[in-house]
């Protein structure tokens, strides 16, 4: 029986029959009820469990009596940042601040401090000295050991140290929140808790890292930065939960920091379990006056397929959190909750998604995974596709089908991105078939991310060959079909590897193609990533080789104006990069040149397309219209 949304304030204790809640869950999001938010999620574990929970969303970090409205927890307090980075969220990569967050009442960019976990944990502490504090989601689970921060450019110290807490609950921590919980509840001190899958903790005990692996001690990763790039490689070594050993990483006074091995994947019948608690799926009303959550609008009619990724992109923190082996939901459990969205009366006949980290993986990667977990030195995508690698669609085919047939149902799209690699290793190509002719809307939105294999190499990204041997599979399929669909595709600039050089070959590629991206991805260096490493100490960790890294504000904006050439407002920064290149011969009128030899009446020609109702440009490119006008989200 469903029976509301977790308590918010005293009424709302008084009205449950609550004089004591076990744990206060503190969130840097708005509190929105639905599984697509982690404190949801964790909240509606615990209950199932036995354990009472309240919530206080984006309490005010300045006033002391904020952290107090639900009284002291019987067992602690549970701390996030929200369902993304509170750096991440609040600035872009320029460090210029977002004018938008999602996740806030309205789109408020003012309702959570910078490094929020910090914040509140001190807010708790200034209150209630000795009570467990349990830290996760992902700022806590990426910054759960020294790591470098972008934003003030430094290599900071393990999170579980600077916001006092007493452990972290990484990954993704239905089950060692459960055990956390277990233990507190049958009077452990949090301080004896060492022994649980998928937390961090600290100790000065030196008996309990005598197994555990030692990583370079934190004064050295600071000083050195092949040291840090060393103790990377250990830490991603150290991710899978069927081979991981314990690691731990020192600081001065004899102070260790350890990493327990992450958490067992969960079944298809836990994560059946987790998904079938009684969520009401949408923002508490209390915001309501304020505009509601915006973030609902895309997630409310949204399915949780899987979780886990094996694409293992070296951009991507999924690895650090949610780990490379595939979990997925039963079929019958996500057409239960689709029905169920159907049942809504904002509901209008679309699901906007079916699919998680990568839409189309629903099992590991090989038969071997679960029993001997994944490979250390090898991927499973890259460079080429492992020979056991198990590429079959059947099963996500079958499930998108039940769903697109159920009353009520319209359409349903794949927003979440798939593999183009993963989709040309499967001989079948009744996936890609199918997501053409009933699961985009016009546009087909994949991630090359870039078209210089020196680049991809970097991004542990497939060759070019193997995207245009894709984009031609799909032109073959469309026009069999008489469908008018077009790719678009995702691009990243200045990303570890990536010289000037990359970014013109990138821009001629464009060209060719008649299509200029309206979205361009800048690198964005945050915790827990190869590439951030790279970054950082520009070497590959993989293999201390020197890495080019464009570090410089004006060459990152030089690789990024290069991407949207076709922008009056990126001419001067073409030209200079371009001339800077020797690359003269792609200024001028010929057809292969990128910008012509001084600035155009850009405003004239504006006014003229006003006029005439036409684009303006020679032809639509081999994928037809130009589709850059449009605008489309991106899931990272």
């Amino acid at each position: 029986m469903n029976n509301g949304f977790l308590p918010v304030s005293k009424k709302d204790m008084e009205e449950r029959g609550i004089d004591q809640l076990d744990f206060v869950y503190v969130c840097g999001d708005a509190y929105v009820d639905h599984p697509s938010f982690g404190h949801a999620i964790i909240g509606r574990v615990l209950e199932s469990q036995g354990y009472t929970v309240g919530m206080i969303c984006q309490p005010d970090w300045n006033d002391d009596k904020s952290i107090d409205v639900l009284g002291e927890p019987r067992l602690g307090f549970l701390v996030a940042s929200g369902n993304m980075d509170s750096m991440v969220n609040h600035y872009t990569v320029s460090k210029k601040r977002r004018s938008k967050d999602a996740y806030s009442p309205g789109g408020a960019t003012d309702r959570r401090p910078d490094r929020a976990v910090i914040v509140y944990c001190n807010l708790i502490r200034k209150t209630y000295k000795k009570k467990p504090i349990i830290v996760g989601g992902i700022e806590a689970s990426l910054r759960r050991l020294g790591h470098y921060d972008y934003w003030s450019d430094k290599v900071r110290r393990s999170i579980l140290l600077d916001s006092g807490a007493n452990i972290i609950s990484y990954g993704m921590g239905e089950k060692s929140i459960v055990e956390i919980a277990d233990a507190l509840n049958s009077g452990i001190d949090v301080d004896d808790i060492s022994f649980i899958r998928g937390t961090v903790y600290k100790t000065r005990d030196k008996f309990l890292v005598e197994d555990a692996k030692a990583l370079p001690h934190f004064e050295e990763i600071k000083a050195d930065k092949k040291k840090f790039a060393e103790s990377y490689m250990l830490q991603y070594k150290n991710m899978d939960p069927i081979t991981a050993l314990p690691i731990y990483e020192t600081y001065d006074n004899s102070l260790f920091v350890v990493v327990n091995p992450p958490s067992l994947p969960l079944t298809t019948m836990e994560m059946d379990d987790v998904y079938a608690l009684p969520y009401m799926r949408n923002y508490h009303p209390m915001y309501e006056k304020e505009g509601g959550i915006p973030a609902i609008s895309e997630i409310k009619f949204s399915l949780t397929s899987n979780r886990g990724c094996f694409g293992d992109c070296n951009f991507c923190a999924l690895t650090f959190h949610e780990g490379r082996i595939v979990q997925a939901r039963s079929h019958e459990s996500i057409i239960n909750e689709a029905i169920e969205c159907t049942k809504d009366k904002d509901f209008k006949g679309y699901i906007h998604d079916v699919g998680g980290p990568t839409a189309e993986f629903r099992a590991p990667s090989c038969k071997k995974q679960l029993k001997y977990g994944t490979c250390q030195d090898k991927r499973c995508l890259f460079p080429k596709p492992c020979k056991n690698l198990i590429a079959d669609h059947s099963d996500y085919v079958s499930l998108l089908r039940k769903i697109r047939n159920l009353p009520k149902v319209k359409k349903v799209f794949v927003r979440s991105g798939f593999r183009f690699d993963y989709v040309m290793a499967d001989h079948d190509k009744t996936f890609l078939n199918e997501i053409l002719k009933h699961h985009i809307s016009g546009q087909l939105r994949v991630a090359p991310e870039h078209i210089s294999d020196n680049v991809l190499k970097y991004m542990g990204k497939p060759g070019k060959d193997v995207y245009d041997a894709f984009v031609k599979t799909v032109n073959k399929i469309n026009e069999k079909n008489h469908l008018n669909q077009f790719i678009v595709p995702y691009l990243m600039s200045s990303h570890p590897g990536s010289r000037l050089s990359d970014a013109i070959m990138l821009a001629e590629y464009i060209r060719d193609l008649g299509y200029m991206p309206e979205q361009v991805q800048d690198f964005y260096p945050t915790p827990g990533t190869i590439s951030t490493c790279m970054y950082y100490t520009e070497l590959d960790p993989f293999t201390m080789e020197k890495v080019y890294v464009a570090k410089n504000p004006h060459e990152k904006a030089l690789q990024r104006a290069l991407i949207q050439y076709k922008k009056p407002e990126n001419y001067d920064l073409v030209k200079e990069a371009l001339i800077k290149e020797n690359r003269q011969d792609l200024i001028g009128f010929d057809k292969n040149c990128l910008i012509p030899p001084r600035k155009m009446e850009y405003k004239r020609k504006s006014q003229d397309k006003k006029k005439t109702g036409k684009s303006g440009g020679k032809n639509g490119g081999k994928y037809g219209k130009n589709v850059a006008g449009k605008k489309g989200g991106r899931k990272r």
